[in-house]
């Protein structure tokens, strides 16, 4: 069978069953050997309908129907047109089995349980109820787009619908206005011939009518016009004498082109004013007529090393807008807060059309102070010597200067010794005389370079029984490293044991030659206790003052130096200032290191308030924004915002001189790596004056070692608050306070978190104590220490123990569990521990020389007779610094 014959047989579109016979020979004869002939194939079309679920005595009919063919009856069944078949149903019934199970919906199999069968028509029913929603939302889909192209079309319609009647009312509207444009020329050269009438002229004769056919051409020539009425009409209202000028006003509704006011043809112009213009008269009458370009004003722009775009447009007075499309043109995207450098900005610049005047950041620091070289000599006058007592701990300086001054400074000195700078001013026979008291404790190292770079005469106190010390050592090369004269003063003479002259011979060695001695250098023995020759101590200095003639402008802007400072309580930072030139008032502003200050007080030595301070004077300043460095040099500048430019500027390299701690060489990176091995003792420090702090860092730094150091996380000026208690706490370090204390909820916060917090107000103490802890840091020192000798005569092998050496103590005493080497021909072979000592069969803890015993190795038995064992103790002995 050929796939055209059941295209023949099956009709397209028709259900049921149709019935193809194949055909053999005529008469249906039988093949030899074969059964038939010819065969009847029933072949079943189905077309799939999917019903609403209501109907389900529909759905249910063929699977009654096909329930009875699945369990084998051989029912027959009917074709598309009601006929039964043919015969041999069974034949037909088996060729149709394969199209059944190509059929759409599928039977259930014979053999199927009334639960599984329940569950296939249950599965049948949803799937038909699917399909029937899905058809169901498909058409309610193609519904709700044929609406929405239905209202589109019907806007579409109204739209164009409105345009054609707007256009047909306003052609409309143009053609009635141009019928009454025309009656009204009409009508005008009417009323205009009634109102001037012409005069009257003779009556001509009557022409023949002979002369009438021959002068009509020649009368049609002389009546007709030059121009037509239109033209002349346009040039009557074109010579019309025009209106004067309107009153000023507000005209827009006269000018407003409306239908009556085109109708009535009163308007000046036929048609209305252009959208354009009337826009043009809105704008202006709005006070927003066009921009009149600006003449382009040529500036100088001056350009730091850095700057932002925003203030590089300020300067130049320009958008910012056009400077970002200036860079955009040269490939650099930016923003208005992004920072331009120094070349790139000169070009922006001098792009638009402007100058440039090149500066550096620190240009901001030009004219703060004032050169000595440039000053005045006539603005010149003599000033007070400032003098730096300076000298060894313990030799008397401050008892030397109360006994000057008649005060009593060291009773407030805790520990009798002098741990601040001081400055004080004593009047001698009207001569003015400025002091600077300096420690003599190793430590402030930084305050007596400070004292001798402040000062003009440098006082060397030693003590007579003492002689010279190496803090005397260090104030005399501070002192001639800032080359200013010194004068010896020999302290302590009223003690028995006082020798003068051994005082003397001991500054030779050092380059310090006394007039006594046959140098320049001015000696005096004075007794600081006794108050003897303190005239004498005192004329030596104003010697020396008039032989260097001092002076300095007590007129102009004040400068100075910062001897110390503070924090106080209850009035702020204070600074105690030395000032060196001009004049230093209240309301001045200052500026100090990275701190600036408006002055709002100034108090002398005595605790006074003043109003000015000239040249060689020591007040302490309040108003500071910051507690400065003690050495800043001061300066004051005219205007706030001068001092706020110089201090942000001085910050700002601070904080990137501290962040660029990076590796820039071999031999840093080399440092580096050593110091990861350091074992640390994190602190915290804060003092009561800046020189304080500064001296315990000093002194913590020479206490390094290359195993253990100090790590200050933080030193500062004040009172110990519960931020530094919560950083200690962070990095478990130990707070340490120099003359302060901690607030209350810094002590709250110290218990609560297990900081342990130290008061110290002696500097010895404070240092002792960081060394003991630092020592403790260190890894102990490993010493051997040797016993004994042993010689190995017989080697054994024991069952269970392994090979044992018998030995003989040649020397000293050996011990079960210390170390031993097994030395073979004068070679170290093999070091442990002994793990069996016997003496015959018992353990023993030692044996003697000239004894034999056993020994065994712990896990090592290549022993031979003739090695040497040797016998030693390992000992740990603790280390300091």
């Amino acid at each position: 069978m050929s796939d055209k014959d059941k295209r023949s047989d099956a009709t397209p579109g028709s259900g049921g069953k149709k019935t193809l016979t194949l055909k053999g020979a005529p008469g249906g004869g039988a093949r030899p050997g074969g059964t038939r002939s010819s065969r009847t194939v029933v072949v079943e079309t189905r077309n799939r309908r999917i019903n609403p679920p209501a109907a389900g005595a529909n759905r249910a009919r063929p699977q009654q129907g096909a329930a009875p063919a699945s369990q084998g009856e051989k029912r027959p069944q009917q074709s598309a047109g009601g006929q039964k078949p043919q015969q041999g149903g069974g034949q037909r019934q088996q060729n149709r089995k394969p199209q059944q199970e190509r059929a759409p919906r599928p039977q259930p199999q014979q053999g199927l349980t009334s639960s599984e069968s329940a569950a296939r028509e249950r599965a049948l029913r949803e799937a038909a109820a699917r399909a029937e929603e899905e058809a169901r939302q498909a058409q309610e889909a193609a519904r709700r787009r044929a609406e929405e192209d239905a209202r589109r079309k019907a806007e579409r319609e109204e739209a164009e619908r409105r345009r054609i009647e707007e256009e047909e009312r306003l052609e409309a509207e143009r053609v009635a206005r141009e019928e009454a444009e025309a009656k009204k020329e009409k009508a005008q050269p009417k009323a205009k011939a009634k109102a001037t009438p012409e005069p009257a002229e003779p009556a001509a004769p009557a022409a023949d009518p002979a002369r009438k056919g021959v002068n009509h051409k020649h009368d049609g020539q002389r009546n007709k016009s030059l121009v037509n009425e239109e033209e002349l009409e346009r040039a009557k209202r074109a010579a019309r004498p025009q209106p004067s000028k309107k009153p000023a006003g507000d005209d827009r509704r006269r000018t407003r082109l409306t239908v009556t006011s085109a109708l009535s043809g009163d308007s000046e112009r036929d048609r209305g004013p252009s959208l354009a213009a009337m826009k043009r008269r809105r704008e202006k009458q709005k006070g927003r007529g066009p921009q009149q370009a600006k003449e382009k004003i040529s500036r100088e722009v001056t350009i730091p090393e850095a700057i932002t775009v925003q203030e590089l447009a300020n300067r130049m007075a320009e958008r910012a807008v056009d400077v970002i499309k200036l860079l955009m043109q040269q490939g650099q995207m930016a923003t208005i807060n992004d920072v331009l450098d120094a070349d790139t900005a000169e070009l922006i610049a001098a792009e638009l059309g402007h100058t440039v005047k090149r500066v550096a950041e620190s240009d901001v620091e030009v004219g703060l102070f004032e050169d000595a070289a440039e000053q005045n000599p006539d603005d010149l006058k003599p000033r007070a010597p400032v003098v730096t007592i300076m000298g060894h701990v313990d030799h008397g300086k401050t008892s030397l200067l109360d006994a000057i001054r008649e005060a009593n400074v060291v009773s407030g000195e805790a520990g009798g010794i002098t741990q601040h700078i001081g400055a004080y001013q004593v009047d001698r026979d009207g001569h003015q005389i400025t002091f600077l008291d300096t420690p003599g404790h190793e430590a402030f190292t930084a305050m007596r370079a400070r004292g001798a770079q402040a000062t003009d005469i440098a006082v060397l106190v030693v003590a007579a029984d003492d002689g010279v010390m190496p803090q005397t050592i260090e104030s005399i090369k501070h002192a001639k490293a800032a080359n200013v004269p010194i004068i010896v003063a020999i302290n302590k003479m009223d003690k028995p044991e006082a020798d003068p002259n051994r005082v003397r011979n001991e500054l030779l060695q050092h380059e310090v030659f006394v007039e006594s001695m046959g140098g320049e250098i001015l000696d005096v023995e004075v007794s600081a206790m006794k108050k003897q020759n303190l005239e004498g101590i005192l004329d030596a200095i104003i010697l020396q003052a008039e032989i260097l003639e001092l002076k300095a402008n007590p007129k102009g802007r004040a400068q100075g130096i910062v001897v110390e400072a503070k924090l106080d309580k209850g009035r702020g930072s204070v600074a105690t200032v030395l000032v060196q030139n001009g004049e230093l008032a209240v309301g001045d502003i200052v500026v100090a290191g990275s701190q600036w200050a408006k002055v709002r007080a100034l108090i002398n030595d005595k605790g006074e308030q003043i109003k000015t301070a000239g040249p060689s004077t020591p007040v302490e300043i309040l108003g500071f924004t910051g507690v400065p460095d003690a050495g800043d040099l001061l300066g004051a500048v005219e205007h706030e915002a001068k001092a706020r430019e110089i201090t942000e500027y001085r910050q700002r390299k601070q904080r990137e001189k501290s962040a660029a701690g990076g590796v820039t060489s071999l031999e840093q990176m080399m440092s580096q790596l050593k110091t990861e091995d350091l074992a640390k003792i994190p602190l915290v420090i804060k003092g009561d004056v800046q020189g304080s702090v500064e001296a315990i860092n000093g002194a913590l730094d020479k206490l390094a070692t290359d195993e253990v150091s100090a790590q200050v996380l933080i030193a500062g000026v004040g009172g110990i608050t519960e931020s530094d208690v919560t950083l200690a706490a962070a990095s478990k370090a130990i707070v340490i306070g120099f003359n302060v204390r901690a607030n209350k909820q810094a002590r709250e916060a110290a218990a609560r978190e297990g900081v342990e917090i130290r008061y110290y107000n002696i500097i010895y103490d404070l240092v002792d104590d960081v060394k003991a802890a630092m020592s403790g840091l260190l890894s102990p020192e490993v010493r051997e220490t040797f016993i004994g000798n042993a010689e190995i005569l017989e080697v054994f092998n024991i069952t269970k123990v392994g090979r044992v050496a018998g030995c003989r103590v040649t020397d000293g005493i050996v011990e079960r569990g210390a170390g031993v080497r097994l030395i073979r021909d004068d070679v170290v072979i093999h070091e442990g521990k002994l793990s069996t000592l016997k003496r015959f069969k018992d353990e023993v803890k030692e044996v003697n020389a000239g004894q034999e015993c056993g020994m065994a190795f712990e896990k090592y038995e290549d022993m031979r007779a003739g090695d040497v064992i040797e016998c030693y103790r390992v000992e740990e002995v603790a280390r300091t610094l």
